[in-house]
């Protein structure tokens, strides 16, 4: 019995999976901050990881921002690419690996019918 379970552990642990150490050299990486909600990054790796944005400062004191992130698809046939925005408007991000259209989650719309259902009723929020 005790040989059947350590064949058994020495198996898992084989089945296990192997991790390589990847390592990738940062090739850029440019910071500037300003303080006043205005900003810019550059980040760069040799294994193709990139991330860009700037941000400026917002109507409603927040920072607006606008940038993009790539990293490379895992059969090494290219890479995702998400350009964003994210200002008084919200967050919007553009790419052709993002599923669309986004569905709305079934507690979402739970909510908007309970909230259509207060507003009918005369019960508003302010």
């Amino acid at each position: 019995m005790k040989t059947i379970i350590f064949a058994s552990v020495i198996c898992v642990a084989l089945a296990a999976p192997q991790f390589q150490d990847q390592v990738a050299a940062i090739t850029r990486d440019e910071r500037i901050d300003n303080a006043d909600g205005t900003f810019s990054y550059v980040f760069e790796a040799d294994n193709g990881i990139a991330a860009q944005a700037s941000g400026v400062q917002g109507s409603l004191g927040q920072s607006n921002i606008e940038g993009f992130y790539r990293y490379p698809l895992e059969d090494g046939s290219g890479f995702v690419e998400v350009r964003y925005v994210a200002d008084e408007n919200g967050f919007r991000a553009e790419s052709p690996f993002l599923p669309t259209p986004h569905p709305t989650p079934a507690h979402v719309i739970e909510l908007l019918r309970i909230a259509e259902e207060q507003r009918a009723a005369g019960i508003t929020f302010e």
